[in-house]
C-alpha cells in the first residue's frame, strides 16, 4: 500500500513538473525549455526536479510522448465512432481529429511537427506513440484494400522505387502506387495545419474549415476509396 501511496505520489509531481513546463514551451518555445527555469516557476531548487527528469532532454522527451499519446488516442477515438464500412467516414473523423487536436494544443503540434530543437535526439521508445495516428490511416487503406484489392490504381508505379521495402509492411495489402499517394497525402494534411496554425493563410484563405474540408474529400478520392 505505502509502495502503491509513493508512487502516485511520484506520477502527480510529475505531472505537475509537466504542467509547468507545458507552459514554459507556450512562452519560450522547446528550445528555451529548461529544468532550472521549470523549478523557479515552482519555487523549487534544480536538484529537487533531478529526482523526476535527470535532464533537459529526459523531460522534453516526456512532453513529447504524452503530445503523440494524446493526438493517437484523440485520432483513435474520433476515428472508432465510425461504421467499419464506412471508410470516406473514418477517413474524415481521423483527418478532423488531427487538425482539431492541433488547433486546441498549438504549442504541443509545434514540439512534436515543428522545428527540431537544437541538440535534441528523440531516443528509440518515442516512435511506438509517433506511430498511433499514421497507424489509424493505415488501417483504414488496409480495410479498404483488402476488401477492394481491384481498385488499385496503377499510375506512379515508375515512381515504386521512391518507397522502401518496410513500406509494405505497414500498409500490407495496399497497391505500392497507392501507398506513395498516402505518403504524399499525409504530407499535406501536416502542411496544411502547419500553415493553418503558424498564419500563413493569412489574407488569402477566408475559410480554413472549408478548405481543408475540399483537401480531406480530394484526398479520399486520390487515395481510391471515395
Amino acid at each position: 500500500m505505502q509502495s502503491t501511496k509513493r508512487a502516485a505520489t511520484r506520477q502527480a509531481n510529475m505531472e505537475r513538473i509537466k504542467a509547468v513546463a507545458r507552459v514554459q514551451l507556450e512562452n519560450s518555445g522547446a528550445a528555451g525549455l529548461s529544468l532550472r527555469e521549470v523549478a523557479r516557476e515552482m519555487n523549487q531548487t534544480s536538484s529537487a526536479l533531478y529526482r523526476y527528469f535527470s535532464s533537459r532532454d529526459e523531460l522534453l522527451t516526456a512532453l513529447i510522448l504524452d503530445a503523440y499519446n494524446d493526438l493517437g488516442a484523440a485520432t483513435e477515438r474520433a476515428e472508432s465512432r465510425i461504421d467499419r464500412r464506412d471508410f470516406v467516414g473514418r477517413w474524415r473523423a481521423a483527418t478532423r481529429a488531427i487538425r482539431k487536436w492541433a488547433k486546441a494544443h498549438p504549442h504541443e503540434y509545434a514540439l512534436i511537427f515543428g522545428s527540431p530543437v537544437p541538440g535534441y535526439q528523440a531516443p528509440e521508445l518515442t516512435v511506438a506513440a509517433a506511430t498511433r495516428v499514421t497507424t489509424v490511416i493505415g488501417k483504414i487503406l488496409t480495410d479498404y484494400f483488402g476488401e477492394n484489392p481491384h481498385v488499385a490504381d496503377e499510375r506512379f508505379v515508375s515512381e515504386q522505387a521512391l518507397l522502401w521495402p518496410n513500406v509494405s509492411e505497414f500498409l500490407p495489402g495496399v497497391p505500392r502506387p497507392v501507398a506513395l499517394r498516402a505518403i504524399l497525402v499525409w504530407a499535406r494534411i501536416f502542411g496544411f495545419i502547419s500553415f493553418e496554425l503558424f498564419g500563413h493563410f493569412v489574407g488569402s484563405v477566408k475559410s480554413a474549415d472549408a478548405l481543408y474540408a475540399v483537401m480531406v474529400d480530394d484526398a479520399a478520392r486520390e487515395l481510391r476509396f471515395a
